[in-house]
Parts: C-alpha cells; sequence; structure tokens
C-alpha cells in the first residue's frame, strides 16, 4: 500500500470511531481481568485465611478453589466477548474503511 492509502485511512472518521471503539472495550476487559487477578493475589497475600475456610463442614475443597477456578472462566468469558465485537462491529467497521479507502 502506499502512503496516500495510509493517509486516507487515518483521516476516514470510521476509522477514528473504531480505534475508539476498539481502545475504550479493550481497556475495559483488560481492567476488569486485572482487578479480579490482583485482588485474588492480595487476598491470598494478606487474607489467607478468607480462602481456607472449607466449602463445607470436613470438606478438604475450600473456597479459594472455586473462586481461582471463577476468575479463570471469567477471564475466558471475556475474551469471548471482545471477540463477539471483534467479529462483529468491529469487523463492519474496518470491512468499511477498507471498502471507502480503496475508492
Amino acid at each position: 500500500m502506499s502512503d496516500p492509502i495510509y493517509e486516507r485511512v487515518r483521516q476516514n472518521p470510521k476509522f477514528q470511531t473504531l480505534v475508539k471503539r476498539r481502545g475504550r472495550l479493550a481497556a475495559i476487559l483488560s481492567a476488569l481481568v486485572l482487578v479480579s487477578y490482583y485482588t485474588f493475589m492480595m487476598v491470598v497475600a494478606f487474607a489467607p485465611g478468607l480462602l481456607h475456610t472449607p466449602l463445607s463442614e470436613g470438606s478438604a475443597l475450600t473456597i479459594g478453589v472455586p473462586v481461582g477456578a471463577a476468575i479463570i472462566v471469567v477471564s475466558w468469558l471475556l475474551t469471548g466477548v471482545y471477540s463477539h465485537f471483534a467479529n462483529g462491529a468491529f469487523e463492519e467497521l474496518n470491512n468499511d474503511v477498507v471498502r471507502e479507502s480503496l475508492k
């Protein structure tokens, strides 16, 4: 591609919308994952007794196991949310930008 095409892409309002929306979604989802992981690590470091509590009387399984598993599952789900938008609305905007830039 040549420089004029790059310039047309950068100046396209749909491209700017795509960059803003994609960046905002990525920042929000990243913050959710990071906050959940760091919160879990802080509880492990500073209040391990909370996660050491057994799920039921005499159980070897503690609260920390399902909480840790839930954090992993939530991370996978948030990846799915991003993929949904990337393959939907963001893909449509991207195709519009490409189509308009090649005219």
